[in-house]
């Protein structure tokens, strides 16, 4: 098949990787760099397998800027593109999503569309009612930062929003490239959409809850890993997503929880609400905790969300930082993937030593060994020290 993917973030690129292995694929983007990056088998995102795929397999892919090419004559095409969160509008901000509806629609009118960025529920028949085109389907994608191209070779499940041809033919060009047997399920598109967002919103109450038990612990003086570690010993819970932190951040849980949260605008509901209301309070507390400690400077080591991430966006140390910001306490930032000295008004360090010997604490979302020689002035709720 001759497809196309439009956008180029971790999950149109790793999208684009995985089918180019069986399919001709046209990677869309509007950023330069990231579209000669590509055509020179280099990944622009920190995932080390899509890195490795780009430089040793034999892909069909092929990067471009020009919408005519990457519309025109094609079998398939697949819309990838960020779906912000638009706080004034309770919203995700779809508008990229429907320029490439049209654009796709302007050269190749009969093409099948496959969204994958994450919508309302109710988005898809919207569109396909607008558009006059029944062939728009919806498939969510349940992806990690980093493992991208993972979770696509190895996908807990398959979900379809239709129940046509295209529906079929796309699940089955996934599960072709997967490499274990993962479960289809074909469904409504409204299901679908729905599937994503509580999907998404149960993790962020998973981390919620862990968060709120690290909360307890702290200021009752009690061991967290104890209680987690018998918490997790119960196999209906399990150890996974249980590792404290400053708050969920990142790509989708932050946005996907509070579009959840309008579509229950006119829902009798607690819970949901209650999540999005948890992460705030989470950042409350961290940064009284570091305010009640009397610093005058506070180094905050790392803005990224994980270990081995390149991502900063929606992460939750900046709404700690904000807080203590507030509260007239300068704040300098180690940080070695930002080149320059200043960030969003924050002065970065990138010397280790000089910032920490600038810091009279040192707040650390996920600690790193490179820390030890100063841990008695680190602030971290990483109890596991992983992600």
């Amino acid at each position: 098949m001759k497809i196309t993917v439009a956008g180029t973030g971790y999950v149109g690129l790793s999208l684009a990787v995985l089918l180019a292995q069986r399919h001709e694929v046209i990677a869309l983007d509007i950023i330069k760099e990231k579209v000669d990056k590509i055509n020179a088998k280099i990944s622009p995102l920190k995932d080390e397998m899509i890195s490795r795929y780009l430089k040793e397999k034999d892909l069909h892919l092929y990067a471009t800027l020009d919408k005519s090419e990457a519309y025109s004559d094609r079998d398939l095409i697949i819309i990838a593109t960020p779906t912000n969160y638009d706080t004034s509008k309770d919203h995700f901000d779809t508008s990229s999503v429907e320029e490439a509806i049209e654009r796709s629609l302007e050269y190749g009118k009969d093409t099948p569309i496959v969204i994958k960025s994450t919508i309302p529920v109710g988005y898809t028949d919207k569109v396909k009612e607008r558009y006059k085109k029944d062939d728009i389907i919806f498939s969510p994608e349940f992806l990690r930062e980093g493992k991208a191209l993972y979770d696509n070779l190895y996908p807990s499940r398959i979900v379809v929003g239709a129940k046509t041809k295209v529906a079929e033919v796309f699940s089955k060009i996934l599960k072709e490239a997967a490499l274990n047997d993962p479960k289809v399920l074909l469904t409504e598109a409204k299901e679908a959409e729905a599937i994503k967002l509580f999907a998404n919103t149960y993790l962020a109450l998973r981390i919620s809850y862990f968060n709120e038990l690290d909360t307890y612990a702290e200021l009752k003086g009690l061991d967290t890993k104890a209680i987690i570690d018998g918490v997790g010993l119960d196999e209906r819970i399990g150890s996974h997503y249980n590792n404290p932190s400053f708050g969920y951040g990142g790509y989708c849980l932050p946005k996907d929880t509070k579009q959840l949260l309008a579509n229950f605008s006119d829902v009798p509901s607690e819970i949901i609400g209650a999540v999005v209301r948890a992460n705030h309070t989470r950042k409350d507390h961290i940064a009284k905790m570091i305010v009640d400690k009397g610093p005058k400077v506070v180094g905050v080591y790392r803005l990224v969300m994980k270990a081995d991430s390149d991502n900063f966006r929606s992460s939750a140390i900046f709404g700690v930082m904000e807080r203590i910001k507030a509260q007239g306490i300068k704040i300098v930032i180690f940080e070695p993937t930002l080149q320059d000295e200043s960030f969003e008004g924050y002065e970065v360090i990138n010397d280790l030593r000089t910032f920490k010997d600038r810091s009279d604490i040192i707040i650390a979302n996920r600690y790193k060994d490179e820390l030890d020689d100063v841990r008695d002035r680190v602030y971290t709720r990483d109890i596991y020290r992983r992600d």
